[in-house]
């Protein structure tokens, strides 16, 4: 039934698009939006500072989607952002495809032409439409003022069902200006549709019988956890099944706290880089793949999963099964409602599962052990410029249980992937890995800080990231947004020089930077600047920035220069580099 707060607490009477667009919102509980402003939604700005919502103007609307996307995967609720008319729409695009190829939550609008006038040049038109279409998971065009609150409606029902996505509402300019003789009963909202997932599905049942039993006769199985895991909540649920049947869970970078890494069974990242894991893969009599597309970089270029060894995959995405690697069971459903529906089926199996693989389970904790032996030297190592195996063992210690992390596409999302552990289960590790593009970090970590302004909050970020978004310091600023942004500051694109120097050695091209100080440019910008450049400084930079929450901090740490040191090979088998592979 479709409810919303009391009758009279909802608006009526004659008023603008733009106004019908904020007490949509209003009446959803929207958090921050990001975006900035332009003519043609000037009557939506001004309801929203009218009803006391949240706008937070940005510096870039790229940025702002992505400040969206980070919003979005820490409260699950859907992220909102905006654009005006032309660069505004188009500059929305990079972070859109982010949210849509990671099923983040989302909901956009664009400003577009007045209708009497459009397609005569008016200024900043283009077909932005279809330009934006296929970057969204459904773009609505409003056409009539009236029909604005069935199709925001509309907006959060998709948003946040199914694979969660975002959706875009292209809203004219004489619709966002126009008026229109609302009655109270036209808003209303379906409060399910505000939290992802709205609905829940569940595998069928005989399918989870039949991969429940597959479980129960395997001597070694492995899970392997995606992001789905965190879209639908089931970290509890994922965290019982393993420990009842005492399976191992591996994850993907988007999958990193679907069971705490510290957990006894946590096995790490598996695919491109790996502690334990991808020998774990290879060993498995039996994969449960969960929530997880199995693309390129958890499959290593679609060659990590052995022939012959049976997988279930369970997804709430059905075309998603079978596509990158066959699957002898099918689970199409929700991640927390499949999960527990295979703990039921496998009802009674636990003690005896428990007694069989207590030496698999013991197993895992010495092959972590022996990694973390051989790893000890680069994990504590004194070289200046530092070490980045270094940076992510100090924050590891320096990290409480409730902080987020959030890495920066490339460079500083592989790093920390393999090395950082979170403490506790849930959103703790945010990766934009839906499209790996780099920038991310501090609008991510901004989006992030607003959405649990409790939580200590640290963005990973290159150099070359850093300035793709340098503006948004100011917007952090301004909104309060007081997270602790690392310049991992290493002169270069690091991730591209790395590969160049892998595969041509000395040749470098396109790929080196300025030297800069990033604390200077932080200080000159009112925020607080620590450079570090000795690894024994790394702790205290880290804790003030953490505990003293006063205003956003930047950490520029000086790290290796040597292309041969930049990427995260700790031993010779995690990771695998050969000539024709894909930067991602």
């Amino acid at each position: 039934m479709t409810v919303t707060s009391a009758l009279a607490n909802r608006p009526a009477g004659r008023m603008s698009g733009g106004r019908a667009m904020a007490e949509m919102l209003r009446l959803a509980g929207a958090g921050p939006m990001f975006g900035m402003g332009g003519f043609q939604l000037l009557p939506f700005y001004d309801a929203v500072g009218q009803l006391g919502l949240r706008h937070c103007l940005i510096n870039d609307e790229r940025c702002g989607a992505f400040a969206a996307d980070a919003y979005a995967r820490v409260t699950n609720r859907p992220g909102i952002c905006d654009g005006t008319l032309g660069p505004g729409a188009t500059n929305l695009v990079t972070g859109l495809v982010e949210s849509l190829n990671a099923g983040t939550p989302m909901v956009a609008f664009a400003g577009d032409t007045h209708r009497a006038h459009s397609w005569k040049n008016m200024t900043q038109e283009c077909r932005q439409t279809e330009i934006l279409r296929p970057a969204v998971k459904e773009l609505i065009r409003v056409e009539l003022v009236s029909r604005i609150p069935e199709l925001m409606r509309r907006a959060f029902t998709v948003a946040t069902s199914g694979r969660p996505g975002p959706v875009l509402l292209d809203v004219p300019e004489d619709v966002c200006h126009g008026e229109h003789e609302f009655a109270a009963e036209d808003f209303a909202i379906d409060p399910k549709t505000l939290t992802a997932p709205a609905q829940r599905i569940r595998p069928a049942a005989d399918e989870a019988a039949r991969a429940a039993a597959l479980l129960a006769q395997a001597k070694r199985p492995l899970i392997l956890a995606g992001g789905g895991i965190h879209l639908s909540g089931a970290q509890a649920a994922l965290l019982r099944l393993a420990e009842e049947l005492a399976i191992p869970v591996a994850h993907s970078m988007s999958g990193k706290g679907s069971i705490p890494c510290t957990h006894r069974l946590s096995a790490g990242l598996f695919g491109r880089y790996s502690r334990i894991a991808n020998d774990l893969v290879a060993s498995a009599d039996c994969l449960l793949v969960v929530g997880c597309k199995l693309g390129e970089i958890p499959t290593k270029r679609y060659a990590l999963l052995p022939k012959g060894v049976p997988v279930i995959h369970l997804e709430i995405v059905a075309e998603e099964i079978g596509r990158c690697h066959p699957a002898d069971i099918a689970l199409w459903g929700d991640a927390s409602a499949g999960l527990d529906d295979l703990a039921a089926a496998a009802a009674g199996e636990g003690k005896r599962l428990r007694a069989e693989r207590a030496d698999y389970v013991a197993e895992l904790g010495r092959r972590m052990a022996t990694w973390r032996t051989e790893a000890e030297p680069r994990l504590l190592s004194e070289e200046r410029p530092i070490n980045m195996a270094r940076l992510c063992h100090e924050l590891n210690r320096v990290m409480p249980a409730e902080s987020i992390l959030v890495a920066d596409g490339g460079f500083a999302a592989h790093w920390t992937g393999l090395l950082y552990d979170t403490k506790a289960a849930g959103r703790h590790y945010i990766a934009d890995r839906g499209l790996a593009s780099i920038g991310y970090g501090l609008p991510g970590g901004m989006g992030a800080a607003l959405a649990a302004p409790q939580s200590p909050v640290v963005a990973v970020t290159g150099d070359g990231g850093f300035n793709m978004g340098l503006g948004e310091l100011e917007t952090a600023r301004r909104a309060g947004a007081n997270l602790t942004v690392i310049v991992v500051n290493n002169a270069a694109s690091g991730y591209v020089k790395a590969l160049q120097h892998a595969m041509f050695g000395k040749r470098y091209q396109s790929s080196d930077l300025v030297e800069m100080n990033y604390a200077e440019i932080a200080r000159a910008m009112g925020c607080r600047g620590i450079r570090v450049e000795d690894p024994a400084q790394l702790a205290a930079a880290l804790t003030t920035g953490i505990t003293e929450r006063d205003r956003p901090t930047v950490i520029d740490v000086v790290v290796t220069r040597d292309p041969a040191q930049m990427l995260p090979a700790i031993d010779s088998r995690t990771v695998e580099i050969k000539k024709g592979d894909r930067v991602a």
